[in-house]
């Protein structure tokens, strides 16, 4: 279908004379002189082919052919006022998309309050979230399928990528309830040396899972693994069935099951970090509103410290 090319003070115009019927109330209503009205309604009648109204001594009448043109005509003004609209509201990051990867863990600490926050600044947005580990979020954000991304242990070699820390926190043993460490209050993780223990894959997080791993081996052994699991939740069920042990952030308490016991570890001197990431070339206004959400201070290239949401 051909796309007609009509003026859009050409319609208004016509719009507002069909309201009017009278060409004087309608160019004092357009601010316009009627000279300058009546040409852009003839050349408007010249590119339907037809007169769209009648014009007599003291009287306008819309004719069969404006009558059939006047709901279409308000149609494309109202729908063109509302696409400007929404393009304003997009372009002050009043409304719109934002994608988020977030780190499973993290819907036990900083992900809750984060998003309450944000939804009651900014209502109109609609956020999609999507559970993802360390690894498949850096690789969503350099893909641009993510906007943020929430995530534990974030690399020290990615170009094109900010990173600003959210908090820290330490590390603890999970343990199942019946293990004879669970009745200690701390455990000495030296004490695990002849555990089997239950991790995340290294292809998740290997920032993370190198920092457990060097936890045990500064302890003097290197952890058996006997199994892995892609989510903190689903090793807490492996270590309740007693398949393992394992060494998990803090945040990893709240996960309530009945036949596990979270210990705290001697030394404990590591921690783990929670970080937030963007695209350092995205221009999108919601990324730097949810970045201020975290920090009151802009965005940069600099990772800065914020406080714990």
């Amino acid at each position: 279908m051909e796309r007609p090319e009509l003026p859009l003070p050409q319609l208004h115009a016509f719009v507002v004379l069909a309201e009017e019927l009278h060409f004087g109330r309608t160019a004092a209503r357009l601010g316009i002189a009627q000279p300058p009205l009546s040409q852009q309604i003839r050349r408007l009648e010249d590119k339907v082919g037809h007169a769209l109204f009648a014009r007599e001594p003291g009287r306008v009448t819309l004719t069969p052919a404006g009558r059939e043109l006047l709901p279409a005509a308000r149609r494309a003004l109202t729908d063109l006022a509302d696409g400007l609209a929404a393009a304003r509201a997009v372009g002050s990051g009043r409304a719109g998309r934002l994608r988020i990867g977030f780190a499973a863990s993290l819907a036990l600490t900083v992900l809750p309050g984060l998003l309450r926050t944000f939804r009651q600044r900014y209502p109109g947005v609609h956020l999609d979230i999507h559970e993802m580990t360390t690894a498949p979020q850096i690789a969503a954000l350099h893909d641009k399928t993510i906007d943020i991304g929430l995530l534990r242990e974030p690399p020290t070699d990615e170009t094109g990528l900010g990173f600003s820390t959210v908090l820290s926190e330490t590390f603890v043993a999970v343990l199942p309830s019946t293990h004879p460490l669970a009745t200690h209050r701390t455990v000495q993780l030296a004490r695990l040396a002849d555990s089997p223990f239950v991790l995340l894959p290294r292809t998740a997080g290997p920032t993370l899972y190198d920092q457990i791993i060097g936890l045990c081996t500064a302890a003097g052994f290197t952890p058996r693994i006997a199994q892995h699991a892609v989510e903190w939740q689903t090793v807490c069920a492996l270590v309740e069935t007693g398949l393992g042990v394992s060494l998990a952030p803090a945040s990893i308490r709240r996960i309530r099951l009945k036949g596990v016991a979270f210990r705290g570890i001697e030394p404990n001197t590591a921690r783990t970090r929670v970080a937030v990431a963007w695209r350092k070339s995205d221009h999108n206004p919601l990324v730097a509103h949810l970045l201020a959400t975290i920090s009151p201070d802009p965005p940069d290239s600099t990772p800065s410290a914020c406080g714990p949401s």
